[in-house]
């Protein structure tokens, strides 16, 4: 067998190498006193960029999902809140995250234990096992899941359940929920009446909940004051209620992904093994398509004046501060000498990429037809970018976008028969069933 190891001449051609290059020795100079992004910022791209759009929806200020993983969560609530300002003329409103939040991590809870009673026949490392312990509670989500919530338990508006310090900062809650979930998979798979044991895991997760996030509300006054300060009350409501009020026929939407693997093929139905939060809910289904159907789709949701929730890998090639995205912001090949190129296929195939991060497309800037940038309301606050609101060019949408939610009637009619199809089936760890 060849020698695989770094010798020692190996290691000096290389130093000689670098010492040589003169361009590598100013870069180094550089980069050692200054962030690398800083070096490789494409300042010609940051300065053609400005927010304005010629289709904008969004009327409403930015949320701040803070230091927790809730994006998907903002994202679903901030992508249907439209109705509420027409009805109501409030300035400023926002539904409870916190309360979807404690029911999808209660839910997960439940989904969790009840995938280690089902597989309790396999050995503890088992692959599937092990990546679902990996981290049997996370923050993150998908849009069937956040549907699945909302039809199970409705929504509230934030002052019903406002955020408290864990809603907001999840970490510690989180560390004590993936501690008692483990205990709990150890003894449920153990278990003669593993029902029974779950039963009580499930009552001391619904207690760390409460002390965390505090209780649901079972029901609600709703009353407001318009931007006249005229004073409304419509009555008390239920989630559910509210829910059927202000929120649109939820089963009407379809997940689109942009998944362009040879072993994924175009125009079949998916979904992921074990992928879910609502035991009993509608699997988590999506539509694998060209990136130039969820382009369109996306394009004629937002000219008839509705946002729309999607995924993708948000930290490559984007300034936070800035609130900019762009295929090539950052010039880190040239800056560092290298090739970093790799398709979309290929960084999925190779763990480059995965969906991150969840957002809203709220404004498209259309040319002669041809998108040329995109309006994004994130949930990082409003000390950032277009008060919150990012700008994506049309150059980053092709390779970062992984995913949207798309009523039906925005597909080309050709595919709507693949909904009713059987899904293919992937691993529980393929990077499509990642949570944002």
């Amino acid at each position: 067998m060849t020698d695989q190891s770094l010798t020692s001449g190996l290691l000096d051609q290389f130093a000689a190498e670098f010492a040589a290059d003169k361009t590598a020795r100013i870069v180094q100079n550089a980069v050692t006193e200054t962030s690398i992004k800083k070096v490789a910022m494409d300042r010609e791209i940051v300065t053609s960029i400005d927010p304005s759009m010629s289709v904008r929806v969004d009327k409403w200020p930015n949320a701040n999902q803070k230091k927790s993983g809730r994006c998907w969560l903002f994202a679903g609530l901030n992508s249907l809140k439209a109705a509420v300002y027409e009805e109501t003329g409030l300035e400023k409103f926002e539904f409870s995250q916190n309360f979807l939040h404690f029911w999808d991590k209660l839910e997960k809870s439940n989904y969790f234990l009840s995938t280690m009673i089902e597989l309790a026949d396999r050995d503890v490392d088992d692959r599937t096992i092990h990546y679902l312990l990996s981290d049997p509670v996370s923050d993150g989500g998908q849009w069937n899941m956040f549907v699945a919530l909302i039809e199970k338990y409705g929504v509230v508006p934030k002052y019903a359940m406002p955020e408290t310090e864990s809603s907001s900062n999840t970490a510690l809650m989180n560390q004590t929920l993936g501690n008692l979930l483990r205990r709990g998979a150890r003894d449920v798979r153990a278990a003669a009446n593993a029902a029974a044991v779950k039963k009580d895991i499930m009552r001391e997760v619904y207690r760390v909940l409460c002390i965390h996030l505090g209780t649901p509300p079972r029901e609600f006054v709703w009353q407001w004051e318009g931007k006249d300060r005229e004073f409304h009350r419509a009555g008390t409501f239920t989630p559910i209620q509210f829910a059927a009020k202000y929120l649109p026929a939820l089963e009407d939407y379809v997940c689109l992904v942009n998944d362009p693997r040879e072993t994924s093929p175009y125009n079949n139905l998916f979904t992921v093994d074990r992928l879910g939060n609502v035991v009993g809910a509608r699997p988590v289904t999506y539509l694998n398509v060209p990136i130039s159907v969820i382009r369109e789709a996306t394009q004629s949701t937002l000219e008839a004046g509705d946002p729309v929730w999607m995924g993708c890998d948000t930290s490559k090639q984007c300034d936070r501060d800035l609130g900019i995205w762009d295929g090539k912001l950052f010039d880190y090949e040239g800056t560092y000498g290298i090739d970093l190129e790799m398709t979309k296929a290929e960084e999925l195939q190779y763990g480059q990429a995965q969906m991150t991060h969840a957002m809203v497309f709220t404004g498209v800037d259309i040319l002669d037809g041809a998108t040329r940038r995109w309006r994004v309301e994130n949930s990082w606050g409003d000390q950032i970018a277009d008060k919150g609101f990012f700008t994506m060019n049309d150059s980053w949408f092709d390779q970062h976008v992984f995913e949207v939610a798309i009523r039906r009637d925005r597909l080309p009619e050709e595919l709507l028969p693949i909904l009713e199809t059987e899904p293919l089936v992937l691993p529980a760890w393929d990077p499509m069933g990642s949570l944002a």
